[in-house]
């Protein structure tokens, strides 16, 4: 067969109904549909289209045991791929904006601070005090435009690929972790006078899990670690950061995102979750520390 003739052979073969730029000559052993090869999902016949495979394989298995997976293992969402990404920026304008229309009285009740009265507020506010909730609450609370500006924009250049590779259960405890496990640090080793708030943690725990990634996916890591030098560079150098929360939210995502990426396939959940559980436990070892220090 010459060249026009594999030409014209393939022109005529029918587009997967899911990329109907992508021609195939593979059907749904099932519904009979043209398939590309990222479509079809092997079956004990043939290879099967993800709606198929879904509504139950035909062999025994549960209905998702055959569903296409992610990188991580996450069974691979439909719909928008960046729901959670984009969830995630429209809660933290919402609350900035609550921010700006009530004022301070409601970032003074809600940012991360270890122990100290607030004006406006009766005793001494803080975690030591028992309000825990400070830890998540302060995640999603932004001191500027600038700040929130910045931090948003990271969170969707990061966000997107992260939660393609990862599933929206993983990704979205990579940022809870992440962010979790620098409010800690924070806590830990800030003056207890001193406030805290941002989603900087988290971010930077994406920073550390997408270098993972890339070095797991083989791809060129220097677009990535030049952005988080530079990122390291500013929070050592400009006045007023929580470099703690930082410093904590990178090694949390580096150390989840091992534990995402390389998890051995037959025990694959126990790694990831383990991994997302040792963190949390060796945060709430230090918030607990600290609060034993200032009781």
């Amino acid at each position: 067969m010459n060249q026009e003739e594999d030409e014209a052979r393939q022109s005529s073969l029918p587009g997967c109904y899911r990329h109907p730029e992508v021609r195939t000559g593979i059907s749904c052993a099932r519904c009979e549909r043209p398939i590309c090869p990222q479509c079809m999902v092997s079956a004990s016949v043939g290879f099967q289209c993800p709606e198929c495979v879904r509504s139950g394989s035909g062999t025994g298995h549960a209905p998702a045991a055959n569903r296409p997976r992610t990188v991580a293992g996450g069974v691979l969402a439909t719909g928008d791929p960046q729901l959670i990404t984009k969830v995630l920026i429209g809660i933290n304008l919402a609350v900035f904006l609550v921010q700006q229309v009530v004022g301070d009285r409601f970032t003074d009740a809600l940012y991360l601070l270890a122990s100290w009265p607030v004006q406006g507020f009766d005793g001494v506010q803080g975690v030591a005090e028992g309000q825990w909730y400070r830890l998540v609450t302060s995640m999603f609370l932004h001191g500027s435009y600038i700040h929130i500006g910045f931090n948003m924009l990271s969170l969707w250049w990061l966000g997107g690929p992260l939660e393609a590779a990862l599933g929206r259960a993983r990704y979205l405890a990579l940022y809870f972790v992440s962010g979790l496990a620098g409010g800690a640090l924070t806590y830990l080793l800030a003056a207890q006078n001193q406030p805290s708030l941002g989603a900087s943690g988290a971010i930077f725990g994406l920073f550390g899990a997408m270098a993972v990634l890339m070095r797991r996916m083989k791809y060129d890591m220097r677009p990535v670690i030049g952005l988080l030098v530079v990122n390291l560079i500013f929070t050592f150098s400009w006045s007023g950061i929580a470099w703690q929360a930082h410093v904590g939210g990178l090694v949390a995502g580096v150390l989840v995102g091992i534990g995402m990426m390389h998890a051995p396939a037959e025990r694959r959940g126990l790694a990831q979750w383990g991994s997302c559980a040792a963190v949390l436990a060796v945060s709430l070892a230090l918030v607990l520390i600290r609060t034993a220090q200032l009781t």
